[in-house]
């Protein structure tokens, strides 16, 4: 090997081994910052926060194809429930008829996507945690390994409020939420409350059959929540960042000879 080939491979040795002894531990360290942060930002207890849940009360406003005499909704949200909601509906093929339910604090409407993406956070906040600050990192595989579940946990707590999973009708009737309704709805009405972004979504189905054939309508209504917005930006951050540490170790990684060890011994050979 040439004498300055030699010598730039020393030198990205000594830059890899100050990524894994200096960097990785600085980054984890702000990462776990800004988690920590985010979990404060959650209306439910999660990381030791010891957050008392307080009430939010919001007047949903209809969405695009939707008008206001189809839906009325007020909820008050306590933490990651609904704990109280005034609903009025009105069907376009009963526009005489109309429908009233509520939502009462003794048997709430639980939003499981919030409880699930604070699972997810302070998944991820363990897996920084269980990094001994003085931990020296030997590989670029071990500090991959590392990131791999700290993104996988941010990736799925984020998907958790971005993207509600999907239900079937069926799935929606029986749903245990279904029966906070007092009064219950007719068989033929589904109603739906389910976080998506920064919004909160309640959402209506009226099941009819169309030439034999079974069809619903949908309509729905929406309010913005502040935390959920402040929350989504410190999840892309901490994604953001957990991602550009990766890249920079799969730069080095592509050296297949890079650890701790192989300077020591590459010295010794010279």
């Amino acid at each position: 090997m040439a004498d300055s080939e030699k010598e730039e491979s020393l030198n990205l040795q000594i830059e890899f081994e100050w990524i894994l002894h200096e960097e990785v531990h600085a980054v984890l360290k702000q990462l776990h910052a800004i988690l920590i942060e985010c979990a404060w930002r959650f209306p439910v207890p999660i990381c030791g926060n010891e957050i008392q849940p307080k009430q939010e009360k919001h007047v949903m406003s209809v969405s695009a194809h939707t008008t206001p005499e189809q839906v009325k909704c007020v909820v008050a949200l306590t933490g990651d429930s609904i704990t109280h909601a005034d609903i009025s509906l009105k069907v376009q093929k009963q526009p005489n008829v109309i429908y009233r339910t509520s939502i009462q604090h003794e048997n709430p409407w639980k939003l499981q996507q919030v409880q699930d993406a604070g699972n997810h956070l302070q998944q991820a906040i363990l897996h920084i945690e269980n990094v001994d600050k003085d931990y020296v990192f030997r590989s670029s595989e071990e500090v991959l390994h590392t990131l791999g579940n700290i993104l996988g946990c941010l990736q799925r707590g984020r998907s958790s409020l971005i993207v509600p999973r999907k239900k079937t009708i069926d799935d929606l009737m029986n749903s245990r939420n279904m029966k906070s309704l007092v009064p219950n709805l007719p068989e033929n009405l589904a109603v739906s409350f389910y976080i998506q972004s920064h919004k909160l979504i309640f959402a209506v189905y009226h099941v009819g059959t169309a030439h034999g054939a079974m069809k619903f309508d949908t309509f729905q209504s929406e309010c913005s929540l502040p935390w959920l917005s402040e929350v989504l930006v410190l999840f892309t951050v901490g994604l953001q960042m957990c991602q550009q540490l990766k890249d920079k170790i799969c730069v080095f990684s592509q050296y297949k000879d890079f650890s701790v060890e192989s300077r020591s011994t590459s010295a010794m050979s010279w």
